[in-house]
């Protein structure tokens, strides 16, 4: 299929939003299951700036998808097939996920002025619950857009799902990393922040290493015979079924050689893997200048992702390719 950039730009930008939202979410949360409340105003602070940048993200990944409509102004209609479409799931579910981010900012916002009593307090866990539960349908319901797609086999592969939640974690611990007031953290928090990054990064790379290997080997599912309506024949193309380009041609159409797939494949590892590890690496060894290696290790993380987004929608092959 085409990549296009808009669509790219979505999927990676949205999906580090709503995995810095599953951070903020679990950063709110543990300290309600421990039973203890925030322990100072610079935590609050921290949770608001993670909602915030968060609910950025989303925003400006949702509206990037737009560009890619022919009438972006129509867009509004697809929130009235929820109950079939994918597509639409991904847009309820986003939008109900900014409401609750905006809820959880109002109160924090209400209770810093002083505008409510402190018990008020014990709806934070609530909101970031369902804020929690509302990010994890929507990113489930962006893989889903493309896994329900029979059409296009490599798409409709298991790993395309789980591989979607890996790296809305990945991405949104890179950035939850950048944030972090480094010099603030103990050794033993280092070293935790070192085993977690490295633990994510190994789980992408091995997911995508396992999902390259099996969709280089998957054949389409039917034959050029098949797609003419003549099945088991061995059907000869001698000319274009058209005498010029259509939208066919333009999506689906788009070919990448193995050969340029093999080096493409290898920088988006290095940059949404190595990268990463090497950074928290660093980091560790060197507290002093954790935040700028943490930052730069963010932004070439998601540039990583980039690029394995591009590759995840240049090598989907559409069966109608087989005509065409």
């Amino acid at each position: 299929m085409h990549p296009a950039f808009s669509v790219i730009a979505f999927t990676t930008l949205s999906g580090a939003g709503y995995g810095l939202l599953l951070w903020a979410a679990g950063l709110i949360l543990l300290p309600a299951l421990q039973g203890r409340t925030p322990a100072n105003a610079a935590t609050v602070l921290l949770w608001a700036l993670l909602l915030v940048l968060g609910l950025v993200l989303t925003t400006v990944g949702l509206f990037s998808s737009m560009l890619h409509l022919g009438k972006p102004g129509r867009a509004w209609r697809a929130f009235s097939q929820w109950r079939t479409s994918w597509l639409s799931r991904e847009g309820v579910f986003a939008v109900a996920t900014a409401l609750a981010v905006l809820a959880m900012l109002a109160l924090i916002g209400a209770m810093i002025v002083g505008a409510l009593p402190p018990a008020w307090w014990s709806a934070m866990p609530i909101l970031a619950a369902i804020m929690l539960l509302l990010s994890l349908c929507t990113i489930a319901s962006t893989a889903m857009i493309y896994a329900s797609l029979k059409p296009i086999p490599a798409w409709r592969h298991p790993l395309v799902l789980p591989g979607y939640f890996v790296f809305a974690i990945l991405t949104g611990w890179l950035v939850l990393m950048a944030l972090v007031n480094w010099s603030a953290l103990s050794d033993e928090a280092l070293g935790v922040i070192v085993l977690v990054t490295f633990a994510l990064a190994i789980v992408a790379a091995l997911l995508k290493l396992v999902y390259w290997h099996r969709i280089d080997r998957q054949p389409l599912g039917a034959t050029r015979g098949d797609a003419v309506g003549l099945p088991g024949r061995d059907v000869d193309v001698f000319e274009r079924p058209n005498t010029q380009a259509n939208y066919i041609n333009r999506e689906m159409g788009y070919v990448l050689a193995r050969k340029h797939a093999r080096p493409l494949r290898a920088i988006a590892l290095l940059l949404f893997a190595a990268v990463p590890m090497i950074a928290a690496w660093l980091a560790w060894a060197n507290p002093e200048l954790a935040g700028p290696v943490f930052t730069l290790g963010a932004l070439l993380g998601l540039a990583g992702t980039l690029v394995e987004r591009w590759l995840f929608f240049a090598q989907a092959r559409h069966l109608v390719t087989l005509y065409y």
